[in-house]
């Protein structure tokens, strides 16, 4: 379960107090400031400047709104969901409760992230990552396959790898790029190229993304992908 960030009386206002649909923001510049930093928010980097919620902003503004207390109500609501949505890397427990929930919280975190696009992208295009997206490239990058519909990696709590699927981490050498593997399961050893065509799967849903891919083979066959968001 994703840790909730630690809000400010007035952050949790203006996260609360966002436009629905586009995450606009309406606060104080240091509070604006504080809720970029914790990756909440991103600016806009043409004049105005103005703030928006990133995707994980917009899923802790849904999960505040349901632990509100309505009026008159003696005492918040229980939360119906576990956390703020988290992105899935493949290096978390698999998220528990009804898949189809997390399908949903899935696709309006990508939908929150292609609005992002637009207020930040030239002319409006959804075609290119955001700034948000470069300066968080796991997330996004997980982000993305998720929203495809490929499977992430699980483990346990203490490491051990439950569930095959696609594992997204930095890169070595390269801060602007993710790697993405598709580790094994112990007992679960996929049949002989099964794991090259799913990292192929997963090429074509990140380029489709924005990103730019490349494939980078093993000693012992299989495949690694190299990631970055493309700039033009």
């Amino acid at each position: 379960m994703a840790r909730r960030p630690t809000l400010t009386p007035a952050g949790r206002r203006a996260v609360l107090g966002a436009e629905p649909g586009s995450g606009l923001l309406h606060a104080p510049a240091q509070v604006l400031a504080r809720l970029v930093a914790q990756g909440l928010a991103a600016r806009h980097p043409r004049p105005p400047h103005r703030h928006y919620l990133t995707p994980t902003g917009q899923e802790l503004r849904r999960d505040l709104a349901r632990t509100a207390p309505e009026p008159g109500d003696p005492a918040p609501r229980q939360r119906t969901e576990a956390g703020p949505f988290a992105a899935l890397t493949g290096d978390q427990p698999a998220p528990p409760g009804d898949p189809a929930v997390r399908a949903r919280e899935v696709r309006t975190a990508f939908d929150g992230l292609r609005e992002l696009r637009r207020m930040t992208g030239k002319d409006g295009s959804t075609e290119l990552p955001c700034p948000w997206e470069r300066s968080h490239l796991v997330p996004a990058a997980a982000l993305a396959l998720e929203a495809a519909g490929l499977r992430p990696a699980a483990v346990d709590e203490t490491g051990r790898r439950l569930l095959t699927g696609y594992r997204v981490t930095l890169a070595e050498h390269q801060p602007e790029a993710v790697r993405i593997a598709w580790p094994a399961a112990p007992g679960d050893e996929p049949a002989p190229g099964a794991s090259v065509c799913e990292l192929v799967r997963c090429a074509a849903a990140l380029e489709h993304a924005g990103w730019q891919v490349s494939e980078h083979p093993q000693r012992d066959g299989t495949l690694y992908l190299l990631a970055s968001p493309r700039r033009a």
